[in-house]
């Protein structure tokens, strides 16, 4: 089964950048799983949930835009065009600056503010945007 945003390329466009979902941003669903799992199996579904949400969330940037993709049965994207964002911020709590995930707000022109949460190594990824983009500039100018 190929994924959203590949299923999502158009033509010429290129994959440049994925990011993953942390395991650590999911730690306290993964917790309450195992300190519920001895209630009649409780524990399996917010183990079930973790897994739901670490397997569906999808984020990438490509040579022409961002995509974002939350969701199994119900989905949620965001689609922005590169040259129309603005910024890439990183929130970060302190357990995720220790264990290196956290949350990417995605602004983009006349566009609300997009946040992606639980990020693995949301750092790297705003870095290769911002180099990818500064690279599309100048090839631009």
């Amino acid at each position: 089964m190929a994924s959203y945003i590949e299923g999502a390329l158009i033509k010429d466009e290129k994959l440049i950048y994925t990011g993953n979902t942390s395991l650590w941003s999911l730690a306290p669903l993964i917790a309450l799983g195992l300190a519920t799992i001895w209630i009649f199996g409780l524990g399996l579904i917010f183990w079930a949930m973790a897994f739901i949400r670490y397997k569906t969330t999808e984020l990438a940037f490509t040579n022409k835009r961002v995509i974002a993709k939350f969701g199994f049965i119900s989905r949620q994207t965001v689609e922005l065009n590169i040259n129309k964002v603005e910024s890439i911020q990183v929130n970060q709590s302190i357990f995720g600056r220790i264990f290196n995930f956290g949350t990417l707000v995605i602004s983009g022109a006349g566009n609300p503010q997009a946040p992606i949460p639980g990020i693995s190594n949301p750092m790297s990824f705003r870095r290769a945007f911002m180099e990818s983009q500064d690279s599309a500039g100048q090839a631009n100018a």
